[in-house]
């Protein structure tokens, strides 16, 4: 059957991490949702699939603790997969199969997690390149709430793969431009294994653009730019030679898309903060006593922009001043770092992401600038009034107090002016009813 791919993005933050509920995971109960529900697209694999999903079956049937489900995700196949598909789905409880009448991968994948009701979503190439002794381990960390996704590494050091030497180039190429390009630092973006929790799911997909193979890698990067939480596991693997993949046109849309969401990246044009975790969720943002919340964490991330912003200035100020006076040189170095500092703030500092007020906040930086360049100017004035012609190096030191002194009042204003906490404004939109999370729905 046909299934409609267009999913809304639900408003809102994700919830904290937790464990599953001991009642979800319950195997002995006749009835239920199945805990995982791992997702095998194919596209003209009458040959291959039922001895894969068989066997499939066999391991999770003998190893896994928990109910399961095995969804068969035909994406156009033309030969005789959809009977194959209908006949397993027929012969066995665990097994259900979908159709589709577009191709791809991530089309495929997409749509099927994205109606999936279990808590934990993976999927695995028909193949089973992949040993399947690692799926209990890729998907305990989601099952336990450690990690948001999960993903089988080719490149682990623990991993032992045989393939030949022209796809081993390949891949470690590839892998090398995501983290050169989009400073990715996962280790295998491809390997057709992985799993993801279903209430990450329900948020991540519909930002995920691509349908073919880029799919893992896009969905991988969001995540992680979200500050998601990715759990890598060594693979034994071993290639496929009858492989279908071709490997130029893949090659050249895997870079279209690395282009794609570098651009999409670059401009805020994405909304990651939908993808967050609560303050909190991270051991290192527990509350300390007598600091109001996200404070202690604000105050680090200033701290690091303010000292980067502060060796720009005077760079920045060293080189005008060889060719123009001091308060030209400190007021177009204080400027231009300015800019700067604002952008950094508003990104790592207080967690800002997008287009929406950034002009407003640069506005505001401003002015927050001309404050500290009051002080400063102020500052050399008093200093060229008191000693005629300082030295330069006198003249550092009394900028770099001056700057001192409004950091601490810059770090004021962006908190209680520039960047304020809105999320117990009325501008903060609310959950709306069709889109509660999974676990409360569950909860029901």
């Amino acid at each position: 059957m046909r299934i409609d791919t267009d999913t809304d993005t639900p408003w809102g933050s994700l919830p904290a991490r937790e464990h599953l509920p001991v009642d979800a995971l319950d195997a002995r109960a006749p009835t239920g949702v199945p805990v995982l529900d791992v997702v095998i697209p194919v596209y003209n694999e009458e040959r291959d699939l039922e001895s894969c999903v068989r066997r499939l079956h066999d391991h999770l049937a003998r190893t896994f603790p928990y109910r399961f489900r095995i969804t068969v995700a035909d994406n156009a196949s033309t030969d005789r997969t959809p009977a194959v598909a209908a006949r397993l789905a027929a012969s066995i409880t665990e097994v259900t199969a979908y159709r589709l009448e577009e191709k791809g991968r991530g089309r495929a994948l997409r749509t099927v997690w994205s109606h999936s009701d279990s808590p934990v979503l993976a999927y695995m190439d028909v193949d089973l390149s992949t040993d399947l002794n690692a799926l209990l381990p890729l998907v305990a960390p989601l099952i336990s709430g450690h990690s948001d996704l999960a993903i089988g590494s080719r490149l682990a050091r623990s991993s032992r793969v045989v393939r030949g030497p022209k796809r081993e180039f390949i891949s470690r190429a590839y892998n090398l431009i995501l983290k050169s390009s989009l400073s990715a630092r996962f280790s295998d973006a491809q390997c057709g294994f992985k799993a993801i929790r279903g209430e990450v799911a329900q948020r991540l997909l519909p930002m995920v653009e691509d349908t073919g193979w880029f799919f893992d890698t896009e969905m991988l990067v969001l995540a992680e730019r979200a500050g998601l939480r990715i759990h890598e596991v060594p693979v034994d693997w071993v290639d496929d030679p009858d492989s279908r993949v071709h490997i130029v046109s893949t090659a050249v849309d895997d870079l279209k898309g690395v282009w794609r969401v570098g651009r999409a990246l670059a401009v805020g044009a994405l909304p990651l903060d939908r993808l967050a975790r609560p303050f909190g969720d991270d051991p290192r943002d527990r509350a300390i006593s007598g600091v109001p919340r996200g404070l202690a964490r604000q105050l680090v991330g200033f701290c690091v922009v303010g000292a980067l912003s502060t060796l720009v200035y005077l760079l920045l100020y060293s080189l005008f001043r060889t060719a123009s006076g001091s308060q030209t040189a400190n007021a177009a170095a204080l400027l231009v770092s300015a800019v700067a500092n604002t952008a950094a703030n508003r990104r790592l500092t207080f967690g800002i992401r997008g287009r929406e007020r950034a002009v407003r906040q640069q506005a505001q930086g401003l002015v927050v600038f001309g404050i500290g360049l009051a002080l400063t100017s102020g500052s050399l004035a008093a200093l060229d009034a008191a000693s005629g012609n300082p030295a330069h190096a006198t003249e550092l030191a009394v900028l770099i107090s001056a700057n001192l002194a409004a950091t601490v009042l810059r770090f004021l204003l962006f908190r209680a002016w520039v960047f304020p906490d809105r999320r117990g404004s009325d501008e903060q939109p609310t959950a709306r009813p069709d889109h509660v999370p999974a676990q409360e729905r569950n909860a029901r």
